[in-house]
């Protein structure tokens, strides 16, 4: 598996399995938040952390406050997919992130995700500067 970094974007080689389909073998519409949750799990385990060890370094956890999808063409069973993650925005409680679906390059859908930072009781706080630091220096140019 070729993990691909072009300037400020990560990009994550996936299949597409049965689990991720319909019953004609095209993939389901909710599916695409999966391949986008995984890609966006795999460049935190390269660049900031494993997930499972956020809290306790970072005292936040990010959860994803707003997703949108625009799909435009469909993926079917076993065609391998390539799914970036592009960091568009850092704020003080919040991070924009970009993604993209493609086959051989063929765009397949956009995935745009608003993720905030949250205490362990899943209260809204700041991002703490070393966090943002992090996301700052991946944060693709405007």
């Amino acid at each position: 598996m070729t993990v691909k970094h072009e300037a400020k974007i990560f990009v994550w080689p996936m299949r597409v399995y049965w689990e991720d389909t319909d019953a004609g073998g095209i993939v389901y519409n909710a599916s695409y938040l999966n391949f986008a949750q995984r890609a966006r799990s795999e460049f935190m385990r390269a660049f900031v952390c494993k997930e499972s060890e956020c809290l306790g370094k970072f005292g936040v956890q990010l959860v994803v406050r707003h997703a949108e999808i625009d799909y435009r063409a469909s993926a079917k069973l076993d065609d391998m997919l390539d799914v970036s993650a592009e960091i568009i925005h850092v704020g003080n409680t919040s991070i924009g992130v970009v993604q993209h679906v493609r086959r051989e390059n063929h765009l397949l859908a956009t995935v745009k995700m608003t993720l905030v930072a949250t205490s362990p009781g899943g209260k809204a706080v700041r991002i703490p500067p070393q966090l943002r630091q992090i996301f700052s220096s991946h944060k693709a140019a405007e």
